[in-house]
């Protein structure tokens, strides 16, 4: 009998965290694991997960003592015959691993994000989960320091599949698109106040009068869309700042950019868009927050920037565009890093053993 996990998810949006959760239940479900996403009805997620023909089972979700959502949830566990149950959000940690604990099978607890916990007493991460998932070491000390025991805690950094993340020529399907100017600086990311784009258009703006030619790529959708959009129109910005919206072609904008970035301000783990643009080849300049220090040493294999600081930001972007032969070097240290250490391959691998500690 194939290994059965449940993975709970309560978020209605489509951020990294959720493109995480779908893209690694294919790769699992490829090395022979079955795997059912429990999301809410109407959720991105759960749209998402069928589109690639992913076992899903709509349970509401409407808070964290949402009884009859641990009951549902149990039925489905035992009906399904899960083996191990995987929480990501806040609501679906507290349902998910009490519907686990009623069901009695083991259950992971994924922690995503770099904002601290409260020291002492966090069910989510002790009572209702046997392991604890971070995406990181940055977060892994973060759950260290509230409290769960060492042993529990691993990092896990979200894969890459080098297949599809390589170098190669620009797209003249993206060139029609967006034309012929370059340079492209581009980023992927949800617009959340987290992301950084204000500072990122501000960054931009110091940059015009050195590079009037500069294109500014924005992709991603998310609740502050509209508003960047309307911060870019009242900077004059508007000509040079495409919106493109979600897309599914990530490898191929990549390779169109020049210059890869990430300003983050408050929370990050390790981003697969970060990860994803060292495989490509693409020169890359982040925000050191999260767990970005951990994937990116500054001079090493990108520029590292203080968040919040667009003048910092600007001065490496432009570090990037002048120096062009130092920018490519340590975009090619950049490849070989999540070749070495983050493939796909090694993501599942360290998943299964996860989950084999528990069976």
């Amino acid at each position: 009998m194939p290994l059965t996990v449940l993975h709970t998810e309560s978020s209605l949006g489509w951020g990294g965290q959720e493109v995480r959760i779908v893209t690694e239940a294919t790769w699992l479900r490829e090395r022979g694991v079955r795997v059912v996403l429990a999301a809410q009805p109407g959720s991105r997620v759960r749209e998402e997960a069928r589109r690639v023909a992913l076992e899903t089972a709509e349970v509401a979700m409407r808070g964290a003592w949402d009884v009859p959502a641990v009951l549902r949830l149990a039925r489905v566990i035992r009906r399904e015959k899960v083996d191990l149950v995987h929480t990501h959000s806040s609501v679906d940690a507290w349902v998910g691993g009490a519907a686990a604990r009623l069901a009695r099978v083991p259950v992971v607890r994924s922690r995503h994000v770099s904002i601290p916990i409260r020291a002492g007493l966090n069910p989510v991460y002790t009572w209702l989960a046997d392991r604890v998932l971070t995406s990181g070491e940055a977060i892994r000390a973060l759950v260290l320091a509230g409290g769960v025991r060492p042993e529990a805690v691993r990092a896990v950094a979200a894969g890459v599949d080098l297949a599809r993340f390589t170098p190669g020529e620009r797209s003249e399907a993206l060139l029609r698109e967006f034309g012929p100017a370059r340079p492209v600086i581009g980023s992927i990311a949800m617009f959340r106040g987290s992301k950084g784009h204000p500072h990122l258009l501000d960054a931009f703006e110091r940059l015009r009068p050195e590079f009037p030619q500069a294109r500014l790529v924005l992709v991603g959708d998310g609740i502050r869309r509209a508003w960047v959009e309307e911060l870019a129109r009242g900077r004059g910005l508007a000509p040079a700042v495409c919106f493109p919206g979600f897309r599914r072609d990530v490898p191929e904008l990549l390779r169109f950019m020049d210059c890869f970035v990430l300003a983050s301000i408050r929370t990050e783990g390790v981003p697969q868009s970060l990860l994803q643009a060292m495989a490509v080849g693409v020169p890359v300049v982040a925000s050191a927050v999260g767990g970005i220090p951990e994937v990116l040493a500054d001079g090493e294999t990108g520029l590292l920037v203080p968040p919040e600081d667009p003048a910092a930001l600007a001065a490496a972007l432009g570090a990037v565009l002048r120096h062009p032969v130092a920018a490519r070097r340590r975009a090619a240290a950049a490849q070989a890093l999540v070749a070495r250490r983050y493939s796909r391959d090694g993501c599942v691998d360290r998943l299964l053993a996860l989950y084999g500690e528990l069976g």
